[in-house]
């Protein structure tokens, strides 16, 4: 069964883990992707909602939640591969990567909002 499912990179190696280890890592995936559509969602809100701010900051703030959007999808897809390969092969799980990133980039989103307000 391993051998069909996709993707092959992640199936292909090691054996099955516990099923609660594999179950944990699908929830945090999908908290990555509900992350995701939130900052997507409030990108897109502050451009629709035409706001009282500044339209350059309020418009790259926009851009930039959108790209964060992107960023922590891409990093829950990798991150879930990641961790459920080392499960399978009974390594460490892999550190956190991406976080740190999307964090600083919500703080950059909501200064450039803040410095809007004043302009």
């Amino acid at each position: 069964m391993s051998d069909r499912r996709f993707p092959r990179r992640v199936y292909g190696v090691g054996e099955e883990p516990d099923p609660r280890f594999s179950l944990a890592n699908e929830r945090t995936f999908l908290a990555w992707i509900r992350t995701a559509l939130a900052l997507v969602a409030v990108g897109i809100a502050i451009e629709a909602l035409q706001l009282d701010i500044h339209p350059v900051p309020r418009f790259l703030a926009a851009v930039l939640f959108v790209l964060l959007g992107v960023i922590a999808t891409v990093h829950a897809w990798l991150s879930w591969a990641r961790s459920e390969r080392a499960m399978r092969l009974h390594l460490a799980l892999p550190g956190p990567t991406t976080g740190v990133v999307i964090a600083a980039g919500v703080i950059i989103a909501i200064l450039l909002l803040g410095a809007g307000l004043f302009l």
